[in-house]
C-alpha cells in the first residue's frame, strides 16, 4: 500500500551557537506519557521511531481523524529539525467488523470501500501537509506476517485456541494470554483502573469478555477463524481466517521498526485496550520487556455538543470543508490553535478566525520578505522551543502571532533603505512556520 506524497519541508539554519550536529543532544522533545502519566523526552540521540495507528477506512477523515495525525506531524517535523533521523510507520485496518458492516448496509464491497475510502484520506492528508510515513501497510497485505506472529505467540506459550462461540462457529480462534505478559496491567491507560471499569471498556471497543472458554475475560482475540460470508486468507497452521486488531499492530510496528519503539501514537480513545494489548503482544513478539519508550495519545473532538463520531453521525468532513472552499491551511490553523492532549469542541467560527489570522500572517511575510529582521531568528528559536515543550502548538502561534503583530505596527513595507544581504526576516519565519508547523505562507 502507498502513502500519500509528502509535503517540501525547508531545512531551517541550527540555532546561534549550535553545531547541526549537536542539535538532538541540545534540544529533546517533550511528550505527556499515557502509561506513567509523565512528561518526558523522546527520540534520540541520533534516530527516533514512530509508531500510528491509522483509520479503519469506512468513512471520510473528519477532523478529529485530522487533529490526531496533525499531533504526531508536529513530533515528526520537531524531531527532524533537531537532526534525527526519523522513521515513522502506520497503518490501515482495511478488513474489521466496522468496516465489513458499513459495506454491507450500503451494499458495497468491502475491498472497493476501503480502498476508496484509504484514497480519500490520502487527499485530505496530502492537502493539509502532514509528512506521510516511511511505512504505510494495510491489514490485509501483512496478514502473512501476523500468522507468522500469531504462530510463534502460540509455540511459546503466550496464546491458546479456543472452541465454538455461541453461534457456532470460531472453532480454533485463537486468543493472546495476557497472564503471560507479568507487565500488562501494570500502567493502565484507560479510563478505569478496576476490573468492572476496564471490562465495559473492552467490550465497548469490540472486545468479546464473555466468549466462554477463554482463560481470562480481558483475553484478546489473534486469529479469527473463518465464518460463512467473511473474508478469511490462508492461515497455515492456524487454519483460514483473518488477524484480530492489536496484533496487527503489533506486527506491523515489529516489522517495520523494531523494538523499542520511541513512541507509540493515535487517538485517546486507543489507549485501552488497542495499545494496552497491542504494547503486551509486541513484548512478547519481540522479547523486549519495554517494547514502547512512551504511549502519547491526542485529545477527542466534540461537536454539536457530543464526540465527533461516525456512530453519532457528526462529522465534520475534511474534504467536505474542501470542497466548500475552505483553505486547507486555515484548517490546519484550526487544529493548532488547540493542545494536542486536550479534548475540544469544533465550532465553525474558527475558521473564520483563522482564515483572517492565514491573512495576517501571509501579508507580514510579504512585507517583510526582502527585508533583515533580527528579530526573526528569535521567532524562529520561540517555535521551536514550544514545540519541544510536549508539542504546545497555541504557544508557536502565539510567537509568530507576535511578530506579525510588530510587523504590522511598524509597516516596514517602505523601509527598503534597511535591506540586508543576509535572507529577509520574512523569509526566515515564513520557512520556520512551514517546516515546523507546516502552515505555507
Amino acid at each position: 500500500m502507498h502513502a500519500w506524497r509528502s509535503p517540501a519541508v525547508p531545512v531551517l539554519p541550527a540555532a546561534p551557537g549550535a553545531e547541526a550536529g549537536a542539535r538532538a543532544s541540545a534540544r529533546r522533545t517533550l511528550v505527556h506519557d499515557s502509561a506513567t502519566r509523565e512528561v518526558r523526552a523522546v527520540g534520540g540521540p541520533r534516530r527516533a521511531s514512530l509508531y500510528v495507528c491509522g483509520i479503519t477506512p469506512y468513512d471520510a477523515t473528519h477532523l478529529g481523524h485530522a487533529a490526531t495525525y496533525l499531533t504526531f506531524d508536529l513530533l515528526v517535523r520537531s524531531w527532524r529539525d533537531a537532526g534525527l533521523a526519523v522513521t515513522y510507520a502506520q497503518n490501515v485496518t482495511d478488513v474489521d467488523d466496522p468496516l465489513l458492516e458499513r459495506a454491507r448496509e450500503t451494499g458495497v464491497d468491502w475491498r472497493d470501500l476501503a480502498a476508496s475510502q484509504t484514497d480519500l484520506f490520502r487527499g485530505d492528508m496530502e492537502a493539509l501537509r502532514i509528512i506521510a510515513p516511511d511505512h504505510y501497510l494495510g491489514a490485509v497485505e501483512t496478514v502473512p506476517d501476523v500468522v507468522r506472529a500469531v504462530e510463534r505467540m502460540l509455540a511459546d506459550g503466550a496464546a491458546y485456541r479456543v472452541g465454538p462461540g455461541a453461534d457456532g462457529h470460531g472453532d480454533g480462534d485463537v486468543y493472546a494470554d495476557l497472564a503471560k505478559d507479568v507487565r500488562f496491567g501494570l500502567e493502565p491507560m484507560g479510563d478505569g483502573v478496576d476490573e468492572v471499569s476496564r471490562l465495559a471498556e473492552f467490550s465497548a471497543m469490540g472486545g468479546d469478555p464473555d466468549r466462554p472458554g477463554k482463560r481470562s475475560p480481558l483475553d484478546p482475540l489473534l486469529w479469527r477463524t473463518e465464518r460463512p460470508d467473511d473474508p478469511s486468507w490462508d492461515g497455515r497452521g492456524l487454519g483460514r481466517g483473518r488477524p484480530g486488531w492489536h496484533v496487527e499492530c503489533a506486527t506491523i510496528a515489529a516489522m517495520t521498526l523494531g523494538a523499542p519503539v520511541d513512541v507509540q501514537g493515535g487517538g485517546r480513545d486507543l489507549r485501552f485496550p488497542h495499545h494496552e494489548m497491542s504494547t503486551s503482544h509486541l513484548r512478547m513478539i519481540s522479547g523486549d520487556a519495554r517494547p514502547v519508550g512512551a504511549q502519547v495519545h491526542a485529545g477527542l473532538l466534540a461537536y454539536e455538543g457530543e464526540k465527533m463520531s461516525k456512530s453519532r453521525g457528526n462529522l465534520v468532513l475534511v474534504s467536505r470543508l474542501l470542497a466548500e472552499g475552505v483553505e486547507a491551511m486555515a484548517i490546519r490553523l484550526v487544529l493548532l490553535a488547540h493542545r494536542y492532549s486536550t479534548s475540544w469542541e469544533f465550532h465553525h467560527a474558527e475558521l473564520i478566525d483563522a482564515a483572517r489570522r492565514l491573512a495576517t500572517w501571509r501579508d507580514a511575510v510579504a512585507r517583510t520578505s526582502e527585508l533583515d529582521d533580527p528579530a526573526s531568528a528569535d521567532v524562529v528559536e520561540e517555535v521551536r522551543a514550544a514545540l519541544a515543550d510536549d508539542l504546545d502548538a497555541p504557544r508557536a502561534l502565539a510567537a509568530v502571532d507576535a511578530w506579525v503583530g510588530r510587523v504590522l505596527a511598524s509597516d516596514t513595507s517602505d523601509s527598503s533603505d534597511e535591506r540586508g544581504t543576509a535572507p529577509g526576516g520574512g523569509a526566515v519565519v515564513r520557512d520556520a512556520v512551514d517546516a515546523l508547523l507546516g502552515v505555507a505562507l
